[in-house]
Order: C-alpha cells, then structure tokens, then sequence
C-alpha cells in the first residue's frame, strides 16, 4: 500500500549568529537521557510524573542532535548544521495511543543551518500535516498543538538571538 501526503514545510532565514542561536534554543528545550527510558521501562508507575518534569518551554525536551555540518565535511564542505530531534514522550503518547504509526514522526526534527551569506536558517514539517495522514481527529489535534509549540520555540529563540 502507498499513500501519498501533502506536507506544510516552514522555513525562516534570520539575521543572528548560528552558534548563538543554537545556544539559545538548546537553553530552551529540556533534555531527557537514557536513563529516563530506562525508568519508563522498569517503573512506568512513577515514570509518567518524571518525565513532566523534564519538560522546557511548550513542554518540549531534546532528544538528540545530529551534526549535520560534520558529516558534510567529508565532501569538503565547510558548513554549519545541525538537526534537532525533539518532543516529548507524553505528547507522543497521547497519539500513539490511538495509532501506533504516528510514531514515525514522533520525535519531530527541526533543522538549523547558515546560509552562504551569514545568516541562518530554520526548517520543519508541520506536525499537523504529517500526523493529520493518519485520519484520526485526536491524533490531527495534538499535530496542531504541536505546530504551535514548535513556532512559539522558534519565535522565542529568534528573539533571543537576533543581531
């Protein structure tokens, strides 16, 4: 079986520093590590208030960072960029819960990088859009949410960060 979808993309190039702002929006988010999946495995009784407490701005937490800029160094690229993975367990939760296929884009990923001329620019796939394939009005709502969540952070590191 193939589905095709329609996905929204956000895309927004700024005037700031790209090591900057990326402190910036790490400072954010909270983290979360190992051993707090291994809490949500061996005690899920205790693990549920936890893991809310990891939680930074809109609830949202870090789940990793990929260096993207890096691994384009092996073609000889000189360049800046990261991708976050981010979200959080309880959100995700609340649609896997209902479809167990939105956890193909749970956590979500948002990716930083600097352009030739300086600046900086931020991309994402709207939630919505990509848990809204699913066809469950639950699901399509936390993916609004979420679309939210995700602009308020990006909003918020902008205006921390801008020249």
């Amino acid at each position: 079986m193939e589905t095709i979808i329609t996905i929204k993309h956000r895309a927004l190039t700024i005037d700031a520093d790209f090591k900057q702002f990326n402190k910036k929006m790490v400072s954010l988010l909270g983290a979360i590590g190992k051993e707090d999946f291994d809490l949500i495995k061996s005690h899920p009784e205790i693990a549920q208030s936890h893991l809310r407490s990891l939680g930074g701005f809109e609830d949202l937490i870090l789940f990793g960072v990929q260096e993207h800029g890096a691994l384009l160094r092996l073609d000889g690229q000189n360049k800046n960029a990261i991708q976050y993975i981010l979200g959080n367990p309880l959100i995700a939760l609340q649609m896997t819960r209902h479809d167990v296929r939105a956890a193909l884009y749970a956590p979500l990923r948002i990716l930083v990088y600097e352009t030739a001329t300086g600046q900086i620019t931020i991309e994402y796939d709207l939630p919505s859009t990509l848990f809204g394939q699913f066809g469950n009005p639950e699901i399509l709502e936390i993916g609004l949410l979420l679309d939210q969540k995700l602009e308020k952070l990006v909003n918020e590191s902008v205006n921390r960060s801008v020249r």
